[in-house]
């Protein structure tokens, strides 16, 4: 299969974030925590570079084992328009499976402290306005996490000596 190292850890990045919410709800990020949610949501950076590190480093090894940047680039589109195309459905699982209080105490949170409206809020915090944000997310950061790891993994073409 052409395309089978794009599928696989387009497919795994998804796997990551499901487990990242769990870990979010588990630490009551999504409940009683939920102030401290905006702050560690972003730590959710390191695991999703590194998922990124990981993939590279294996198509390297087992697939392209002379892969120049342009090879790194490409291969991190592929497999960000993957996690892509999986992100709506991702958040609909954490929506509705993994978190499914998480909107109602999110709207509750922000009203109750005057960080929004009532309005605001509902308008803000739904799925689809989050399978939009996702969707966007994951592919303007994925586009520049794989132009980003692609530099780093590349393979050096060495020097011409005269």
């Amino acid at each position: 299969m052409r395309y089978k190292f794009e599928l696989k850890w387009g497919f795994l990045f998804i796997v990551m974030f499901l487990l990242w919410m769990v870990f979010e709800k588990a630490m009551g990020w999504h409940g009683e925590k939920i102030e401290d949610q905006y702050i560690y949501t972003n730590l959710f950076a390191i695991p999703a570079i590194l998922v990124y590190v990981f993939a590279f480093l294996d198509k390297k090894k087992n697939g392209h084992k002379s892969m120049q940047w342009k090879h790194g680039f490409f291969f991190g589109i592929g497999m960000t328009i993957v996690a892509t195309i999986l992100s709506p459905l991702s958040q609909w699982i954490v929506s509705e499976l993994i978190s499914p209080e998480y909107f109602p105490n999110v709207i509750h949170y922000v009203v109750e402290h005057e960080k929004m409206t009532q309005e605001a809020a509902e308008a803000f915090f739904n799925i689809n306005n989050f399978m939009i944000q996702s969707t966007v997310g994951t592919f303007v950061m994925g586009i520049i996490t794989s132009a980003i790891v692609a530099l780093f993994i590349r393979k050096k073409t060495p020097e011409i000596l005269g």
